[in-house]
């Protein structure tokens, strides 16, 4: 008789990975999709949004999960809450706030290889998630290689 094997089991810090004081986890990454997209499961504290940018090289759609933002995309403001998608074209500049103390999204990444950035800036979470609120901005040498990467790297402008 034949005996099913075990699946293994992954652990909190096999499957997310801390960022900005929150956390994410890949649900498809550019190698599954053949560079088409990344799909990312992000969760993120009040307080650690970015300033206006435009992201040159891919669109980026955020579907909220818990939570509530309102997102600037050109000259419009929308305002999202759970169950709401938006969508941030490229070459267009755009910024959110996050209006809540925590927001979770679904957020995808088309093409998929901005799913860099956020693994490059963020490291493996340890075994119990945890949201980290700011105590005030990152350090500024943080910040100048942020943005030194997001403009070279990653064709991330900043307005």
């Amino acid at each position: 008789m034949e005996t099913l094997q075990q699946v293994p089991t992954t652990t909190i810090a096999d499957a997310y990975r801390n960022y900005q004081g929150g956390y994410f986890k890949v649900l498809l990454s550019p190698e599954q999709t053949g560079g088409s997209m990344a799909l990312i499961d992000i969760t993120l504290p009040k307080g650690v949004e970015p300033p206006v940018h435009v992201h040159t090289r891919e669109d980026e759609t955020f579907y909220l999960l818990e939570g509530e933002m309102t997102f600037h995309i050109g000259d419009k403001e929308v305002k999202a809450v759970a169950g709401e998608a938006v969508f941030a074209p490229r070459q267009v500049p755009h910024h959110f706030t996050i209006d809540t103390p925590v927001a979770r999204s679904l957020t995808l990444i088309t093409p998929g290889n901005f799913l860099d950035y956020f693994l490059e800036f963020s490291f493996p979470a340890a075994e119990e998630l945890k949201i980290i609120h700011p105590q005030g901005p990152p350090p500024a040498e943080f910040i100048e290689h942020m943005t030194t990467q997001l403009t070279g790297k990653y064709g991330v402008l900043f307005m």
